[in-house]
């Protein structure tokens, strides 16, 4: 899947960041410069005007972590998409009557989704 995100005129956001331990920032640290290794962020120079979204850490029961980017102010100035993902007790419905149904999950599933380089910029 290809998307591309419409921004008129984007402001330049820089957020704050949040505190976190140690722990929190050796996992961010391994994470972030993994998903480098797989193309799927860059890192950005000083002098660069580009929108920087504080990253989160969730830390589960199972004692494992993920992180998450907080896009909320980016959200903001995005335009809706005119073809919204569908409602998925609408596709339950279609799907109801088969008498198999066959799923399919990747590692990383939501870093599968390339952004055009309009969008990256």
């Amino acid at each position: 899947m290809i998307l591309n995100i419409e921004i008129p005129h984007p402001p330049i956001l820089r957020r704050p960041t949040y505190p976190a331990s140690s722990k929190s920032r050796e996992f961010l640290k391994i994470h972030m410069q993994e998903l480098v290794d797989l193309g799927v962020i860059r890192k950005v120079g000083h002098n660069e005007e580009v929108e920087i979204t504080t990253a989160v850490i969730l830390e589960y029961h199972n004692g494992k972590s993920r992180m998450v980017g907080d896009f909320r102010a980016l959200n903001t100035y995005t335009v809706p998409d005119k073809y919204p993902i569908p409602i998925i007790q609408i596709s339950l419905t279609h799907i109801s009557p088969a008498m198999y149904i066959s799923t399919m999950d990747s590692l990383e599933g939501f870093h599968q989704n390339v952004v055009t380089p309009r969008a990256r910029e």
